[in-house]
């Protein structure tokens, strides 16, 4: 089965053996920023974590759920997104309106250029990137943390494997409104671990000349070709690479999907002590619980609650 929006999609260049992923979102990013209404800058942010949490998770073998966080001392103080091996996939973020409107008068040249190539990532200010695994109770999680550095999302995760994982990187993304929904793209060529003789290098086995050829013609893809919903990515990657010889695989369909449920947050709740339960009641008396991810609300009489500290309401 071809699968196009809303999929990523494996490939190898046959000539370097150099790997990589290539992404197309569509309706299942519109689905997770429209109930939203972020400001440009802010959705803008969480597309482009999407996009990348995608285009990450699909480079590991795992079962269970990858998470991609970036967190800051700035105006948007935080962004997620995470993705289960399924394709089930989730972003959000927080931010300060004031602060982001102060920062915006102040950051008034930052670019929305729909290429990663922007400025964006200094709304985040100072802080840190996390990128973990969790496969459940039975494996151990595993986590990667690197200083957030450089001016655009893809200059942190690029700095990121050269900083942690010394793994050679090429990411191209695209951000952007076609017919007033929101769509992005994104290509990443890597080296594994395993094909790595000089991980300093981050070359291994593969010549340098492949490597800056591969760089090079990844830096020709243009934003309108990422975010085109009628250029297959197939055939994207054939007008990129067509001299490298592109061998494709199946292809992983991504969803919007969030994992909350009223039982889970109602066991969240029974955590909670009863000054922080009586700060979350409505003024009708009742507890309501707002999911950050799909903004699902939850209604619960506080009842319950308060009666497992022995207060009665």
């Amino acid at each position: 089965m071809i699968v196009d929006d809303d999929s990523v999609l494996p490939f190898q260049l046959e000539s370097s053996r150099l790997r990589g992923r290539i992404v197309h979102l569509g309706p299942a990013l519109d689905s997770i920023l429209t109930p939203h209404g972020y400001p440009e800058a802010v959705a803008h942010l969480v597309a482009e974590t999407a996009t990348m949490v995608v285009l990450l998770s699909s480079m590991l073998k795992y079962q269970g759920i990858f998470t991609l966080q970036a967190k800051g001392d700035g105006p948007i103080s935080m962004l997620v997104a995470d993705i289960t091996s399924a394709g089930d996939m989730r972003a959000c973020a927080s931010f300060d309106p004031e602060r982001l409107s102060h920062a915006q008068e102040q950051l008034a040249a930052l670019s929305f250029d729909e290429s990663a190539q922007n400025h964006l990532a200094q709304y985040l200010g100072r802080g840190y990137m996390a990128f973990t695994v969790d496969q459940g109770s039975h494996t151990d999680r595993y986590q990667g943390i690197v200083e957030l550095k450089g001016a655009s999302l893809v200059d942190c995760v690029q700095h990121y494997f050269t900083q942690s994982e010394q793994i050679g990187t090429g990411i191209v993304m695209a951000v952007g409104k076609r017919d007033g929904h929101w769509r992005a793209g994104g290509i990443m060529l890597q080296h594994m671990p395993e094909d790595q003789k000089n991980p300093q290098a981050g070359r291994g086995n593969v010549e340098e000349d492949d490597w800056r050829r591969a760089m090079v013609l990844l830096q020709t893809c243009r934003s309108d070709e990422l975010l085109a919903a009628d250029l297959p990515p197939r055939d994207l990657l054939r007008r990129l690479f067509h001299e490298e010889g592109v061998r494709v695989y199946t292809p992983l369909r991504i969803h919007q999907s969030c994992r909350c449920t009223r039982e889970r947050v109602e066991n969240v709740l029974r955590t909670l002590d009863p000054e922080d339960l009586a700060q979350m009641q409505t003024p009708q008396g009742r507890l309501q619980v707002t999911c950050e991810f799909c903004s699902q609300s939850y209604d619960f009489d506080p009842a319950p609650f308060l009666a497992q500290n022995g207060i009665q309401s």
